[in-house]
Formats: C-alpha cells, sequence, structure tokens
C-alpha cells in the first residue's frame, strides 16, 4: 500500500475528531468515509448503467416490473403428491 499524507484545515480536522468514536484514529475514520464515498458512487453508477439497459431492452424491464410486483408475503402453494 502506498502511504499517502493528507493535509486538513484546522477547523475540518475538528469537526472530524468531535463526530469519529474515541475508539477509532483518525485515519482508520477518514479511510472509511473514502471508501463508502467510492462504493456509493460506483452504486449510483451501476444504477444509472442498469436504467439504461432497461430502456434498451423492454423485454427485460417488463420482466422486471412482473417481479416487482409479486406477492412476496403470499404462502406458497403447495401441490398434494
Amino acid at each position: 500500500m502506498t502511504a499517502t499524507t493528507i493535509k486538513l484545515e484546522g477547523a475540518l480536522l475538528k469537526d472530524i475528531q468531535e463526530c469519529k468514536p474515541r475508539s477509532q484514529t483518525l485515519a482508520a475514520y477518514v479511510r472509511e468515509a473514502l471508501e463508502a464515498d467510492v462504493r456509493r458512487r460506483r452504486m449510483a453508477l451501476a444504477a444509472q448503467e442498469y436504467q439504461a439497459f432497461l430502456s434498451a431492452n423492454p423485454d427485460e424491464a417488463a420482466d422486471m416490473e412482473r417481479w416487482a410486483g409479486a406477492p412476496l408475503a403470499a404462502s406458497v402453494k403447495r401441490r398434494n403428491p
């Protein structure tokens, strides 16, 4: 892993230190915050790509609509052997 130093302004550093758990280091807190931001951005991009896929594939979109409307809380019908 490449070591990187990031400088934070005094006010921002103070705010971060006040909101992070005492048991967590500053580096760990910032790392987790950045990882979460990267994950959110990737998920947003994936959602956009999936919406484009559904727009280009109407059959898939129809299948997903039927699936979303499925009665998931209803009990399963069993066949008698």
